[in-house]
């Protein structure tokens, strides 16, 4: 058995505790009898109400395999089966609308939208692979889907097929008109974007042939890089705290 400290009530091996005072708590500004003192605390409060929980749900497991093997073979009636659960307490009735308020919950779990990957920071790798999950490009995620349907001449393969690409850039343009519209117009138009300055900063503008159109939201524009007027490489626009960036380059014809 592995060496034991006892710390306020509790046997902790002796590993787990080193860390702990060595590794964990260090820089923390968290006092270590302190830290040792609180889970004392969190055991005697809630060990007898987590034994009592097991002790609960083993209950409704026995339940459920009572009810399971004495039906063994015959068709489930959803209704009666559903009664069932609701009886035992393993499912509860639905109650009135309510709301959960949460608060110091971070920005980026908060309101950014795109996938939460947790992974160790000491991976440099893991870490930029969480990182650059946050970012995909739309016209490959079409393309190498089935949201783009595999008709004769828009099929897939092992080298680029230019009738497939065809509709990839049409759905990325009405994917743009549905999440940044453009006023009176669509991306599918589009000849040039252009950046403008203005006193209250940049703006976005649109070329469709002569005519020009702003984002029917202009506060969808967050940023850019390149030259102010007509030589932006790329344009960055937001919806629903998610970000879109529209790469141009001019030399790829």
């Amino acid at each position: 058995m592995a060496d034991r400290v006892d710390r306020f009530g509790l046997r902790i091996a002796d590993v787990l505790y080193e860390f702990v005072a060595n590794e964990a708590i260090p820089g923390t500004g968290v006092d270590l009898d302190a830290f040792w003192s609180g889970v004392s605390d969190i055991v005697r409060d809630f060990t007898g109400e987590n034994h009592d929980l097991l002790e609960h749900r083993l209950a409704l497991q026995h339940q459920m395999d009572r009810w399971y093997k004495e039906r063994r073979g015959k068709r489930t009636d959803i209704a009666e089966y559903k009664k069932f659960l609701v009886d035992i307490g393993y499912l509860k009735k639905e109650g009135p609308p309510f709301q959960i308020a949460t608060s110091n919950v971070d920005e980026e779990i908060a309101h950014t939208a795109g996938p939460q990957l947790v992974v160790p920071v000491l991976n440099a790798r893991f870490a930029l692979n969480a990182t650059n999950a946050r970012w995909g490009s739309l016209f490959d995620a079409f393309y190498g889907t089935d949201v783009i349907p595999e008709e004769p001449g828009r099929e897939r393969g092992p080298s680029y097929n230019p009738g497939r690409g065809e509709l990839v850039v049409e759905l990325a343009a009405s994917h743009l008109d549905a999440i940044v519209p453009l006023r009176d117009a669509s991306h599918s138009s589009v000849t040039e974007y252009v950046i403008r300055s203005t006193k209250e900063g940049y703006s976005l503008i649109a070329h469709v042939d002569d005519t020009i159109h702003e984002l029917l939201d202009v506060s969808q524009f967050r940023g850019f890089k390149g030259s102010v007027g007509e030589d932006p490489s790329s344009i960055l626009l937001c919806n629903n705290g998610l970000h879109i960036e529209i790469q141009i380059d001019r030399t790829h014809d």
